[in-house]
């Protein structure tokens, strides 16, 4: 299908909770820019290009590299999607995130044109729905435990605790939401970096006491050395996150078994083969993976729902349920049910533009 168009849209999402903090800083809104590919015949596939600072983006930096990127794009057939993706690399290094939505829409765009869900393009589902993990923002403890009950009520049986690198209250944070929810709930927690080796190896002994299911990025992404003896000193399942930001990575994280698992995540891996290559990479050096958090509109999750459902190892509940705390998006097309999403079977990712939203993204 040739190119007739690319159109930009900046997305400013309002969080519920405008206080909501992790260990990497806080912001009452998150932001990325809606790519729209639009094909001859007037067939339209989206991509979200998320702006996330602490992996390198913001707002401003999208724009700039998708501006860039446009005219590559424009006039091309939308099924040489290597050749493509292959000029944006040589026209500039990096830009992950903004790379990533330009092959979400035509990805979108392609499995609508030929009529399929997005799914299919990947060889076929291996599960229909999956279940979803729900993130607690930093808190006190008293708050995050009540943060937890709420989530567990609404039918939620995976919960993620942020935690800050104070091992003491971080301690009193998970002891807290496991007095609040019992025994059957899953529970995870993600220091994004914040611990140092020592200090990560005391908490997570201590926080083994509570029945935690999975560690996430312990300490500083380019502390390799220092991620694998975290990985090795404790019991619970230890997952790389900012350290797993390329192909390069993943393959080194796999290859010397620095950790147990990786979280994947379309913005900074540059896109869904991307994505998929890299869970290619950890089944066959035998680490887990799974979808990690996609913050931002339905879209963004709309896309890592398809990968989710045709990845070969899949050991966790996914992090794709987070457009919930949010408001304001323009997309629609999944939603939540009893802890789970469902794989979309409609042609594209499933997500589509909101009435309101459809003259603003034309």
């Amino acid at each position: 299908m040739k190119i007739a168009g690319v159109r930009l849209e900046p997305c400013v999402l309002r969080k519920h909770d405008p206080n909501w903090r992790f260990a990497r800083g806080a912001s009452p809104v998150t932001e990325g820019v809606i790519v729209t590919i639009r094909g001859e015949d007037g067939t339209e596939g989206y991509g979200y290009a998320s702006a996330t600072p602490h992996m390198g983006a913001t707002r401003d930096t999208l724009l700039a590299a998708l501006n860039a990127f446009t005219p590559l794009v424009s006039a091309q057939d939308s099924f040489d999607l290597m050749r493509i993706m292959q000029r944006l690399d040589r026209e500039l290094a990096g830009q992950a995130q903004a790379k990533a939505a330009i092959d979400c829409a035509l990805h979108d765009l392609n499995a609508k044109v030929l009529g399929l869900p997005l799914y299919q393009l990947f060889g076929g589902k291996l599960r229909d729905s999956l279940p979803i993990l729900r993130i607690l923002a930093i808190k006190t403890p008293p708050e995050m435990a009540a943060q937890a009950e709420t989530l567990v009520n609404a039918g939620y049986h995976h919960l993620k605790i942020k935690v800050e690198g104070d091992v003491a209250q971080d301690v009193a944070r998970v002891a807290a939401i496991r007095e609040r929810v019992g025994n059957s709930i899953h529970l995870t927690i993600d220091a994004n970096q914040a611990y140092t080796v020592k200090d990560a190896i005391a908490a997570l002994n201590r926080m083994a006491a509570h029945n935690i299911d999975l560690a996430e990025q312990p300490v500083a992404a380019s502390d390799l050395v220092g991620l694998k003896l975290v990985t090795d000193s404790v019991d619970v399942t230890v997952e790389a996150d900012e350290s797993a930001d390329s192909l390069d990575a993943v393959f080194r994280l796999v290859a010397e078994r620095i950790v147990d698992s990786i979280s994947l995540k379309i913005p900074k891996l540059g896109g869904l083969r991307n994505t998929l290559a890299a869970a290619q990479i950890c089944e066959a050096g035998q680490v887990a993976c799974r979808m990690g958090a996609a913050v931002g509109s339905r879209l963004l999750s709309a896309h890592a729902l398809h990968v989710a459902a045709a990845l070969p190892v899949s050991h966790y509940a996914c992090e794709l349920g987070e457009f919930d705390r949010l408001s304001d998006d323009p997309f629609t097309g999944i939603e939540i049910e009893s802890g789970c999403l469902k794989i979309p079977n409609i042609p594209g990712c499933g997500a589509t533009p909101r009435p309101t939203a459809k003259a603003a993204l034309a």
